[in-house]
């Protein structure tokens, strides 16, 4: 039987749509840009701090961190309000960016990190439940495309302002650019989200759910982080992290069946078109972020181009994933099986990956630019997808907590994900040696016979990388598959987006 349709919001003021939408696209750009910029610049971090080993924690910090904030600010913003949840997620942020710009050592970079995550965590959830709250379920792929290349954009740039600031400045310069642009931010949001409808509604927060998924996840990432490095990977310590995370995931499972909040809803998420819109963003989403933080180092080691130059051929990915987000959202608010348009797109991401996997090295900046493109416009379309789908099958009370949860297991696919890939580069080869190596090769003054030998180890690595990629998102498209096609609610040109 098909659900009945969710409430839909109340007419919204046409004329604040944009200001609103402008005030929110800023926020978004400096979490989105966060999650990358700083991935051409890790070499280079390690190098200063004397620390290699532990270079990874950089990243996964931040996205651990942002995975636990993501569902809390949903659930905490249908409680308070969506204005002054955003400007906490704000302020929390740029006092993490500047812990970061000024950490003396590793251990605290990471830290500072962890609390940039928890703020940038806040942010793109509560953006995405402003759009529901202010257009109807037809109206939002338009306007939730507009987002998707909002993120898109910063998570490609990144990579490419890391790149420059740390060629030719310094790699603290990556978190000290975030403080003006983030003051901004919040003067901007503060304004427009003023205008915005409350949907009110008393939760309690799940602290103890909560704390089992970060130990259950530090636990796997801690096992993915140092094996193959710093122990074996049938080492005591690796298999005991290991098996203590499954213990732990299974601890967080039991305890959101009893909870009377749970951390994550799972009567929401065991919602079949839900649950599969959760398993198909899961994979999507999160290679997309795994791959934002390897694909800069594959460049470098594989191809040999510069922390700088590799940003640049970023580009053509930000060019295709903006064109396949902005597609697929024109297309679902005029398409009746709109469906179809992921299960179109996907293929060809996968197609490409496996064509990486096959041969890794040898591929020209013209060559690697048309690849990458093609791959983002076929992964780009499943940023509104997953979130107009979800959104449309919840009411409006809901919106906060179901677009924290879909968020929630976006990064923590990423976090995850990005794990893996970098245990796949770091892990491949004996005794710790791939963080040793990236070291020798991207120093300054590094040989071209040096780079060459280092291109070889590492292209059977990256092609490993890629194979698992298109698996992962053969996993999103098969849940595209089974999940239900229910229309969507509302006109479809009530608000025209600006051009």
């Amino acid at each position: 039987m098909t659900p009945a349709p969710p409430q839909q919001p109340q007419p919204f003021d046409q004329a604040a749509v944009r200001p609103v939408i402008a005030g929110l696209m800023l926020a978004m750009f400096l979490s989105a840009l966060e999650q990358t910029i700083v991935a051409p610049a890790l070499a280079a971090i390690g190098r200063s701090l004397n620390d290699v080993e532990n270079l990874s924690w950089v990243v996964t910090a931040y996205l651990l961190s942002a995975t636990v904030a993501t569902p809390l600010f949903g659930k905490l913003s249908d409680i308070y309000g969506r204005r002054w949840m955003m400007l906490i997620a704000v302020a929390i942020f740029l006092a993490g960016s500047l812990a970061c710009a000024l950490a003396p050592s590793m251990g605290v970079l990471i830290a500072a990190r962890a609390l940039q995550g928890f703020g940038g965590g806040g942010i793109l959830p509560l953006a995405q439940t402003v759009i529901a709250d202010i257009l109807t379920p037809r109206e939002r792929p338009i306007f939730q495309s507009y987002s998707s290349v909002m993120f898109m954009t910063a998570s490609i740039l990144g990579p490419l302002a890391g790149g420059f600031l740390t060629d030719y400045l310094h790699w603290s310069f990556i978190f000290w650019i975030m403080l003006p642009m983030g003051f901004v931010a919040l003067a901007t949001t503060d304004r427009a989200l003023k205008l915005i409808p409350r949907n009110d509604r008393p939760h309690t927060l799940d602290g103890i759910g909560a704390a089992l998924m970060i130990a259950a996840a530090l636990a796997l990432l801690l096992a993915l982080s140092w094996g193959g490095v710093r122990y074996p990977w049938s080492s005591v310590p690796i298999v005991a992290l290991l098996i203590g995370s499954l213990v732990l995931w299974l601890a967080f499972a039991w305890w959101l069946k009893r909870a009377p909040e749970p951390f994550i809803p799972l009567s929401l998420v065991g919602e079949p078109l839900i649950g599969l819109m959760v398993v198909a963003a899961f994979f999507s989403i999160g290679t997309i972020i795994g791959l934002s933080i390897v694909v800069p180092l594959y460049l470098e080691l594989v191809l040999g181009f510069s922390a700088s130059g590799g940003g640049v051929a970023l580009i053509a990915y930000v060019v295709g994933t903006s064109f396949g987000s902005l597609s697929s959202g024109r297309l679902m608010s005029r398409l009746a099986h709109y469906k179809r348009v992921p299960l179109t797109a996907l293929p060809l991401s996968i197609a490409t990956f496996a064509l990486l996997a096959w041969q890794p090295a040898g591929w020209s900046l013209v060559s690697v630019c048309a690849i990458l493109m093609v791959n983002g416009f076929g992964v780009g379309t499943m940023y509104p997808f997953s979130t107009v789908t979800i959104q449309n099958a919840v009411e409006p009370q809901r919106f906060g907590v179901a677009t924290g949860t879909l968020n929630f297991f976006r990064q923590l696919g990423g976090a995850i994900i990005a794990a893996v890939f970098v245990a796949i580069v770091l892990g491949g080869l004996e005794g710790g040696e791939g963080a040793r190596l990236i070291e020798t090769v991207t120093a300054h003054g590094a040989t071209a016979a040096t780079r060459t030998a280092g291109a070889a180890h590492f292209a059977p690595l990256f092609g490993w990388v890629f194979l698992a990629a298109a698996l992962f998102l053969a996993a999103s498209l098969l849940a595209v598959v089974l999940a239900e096609e229910r229309p969507l609610r509302g006109p479809a040109t009530r608000v025209k987006p600006a051009e």
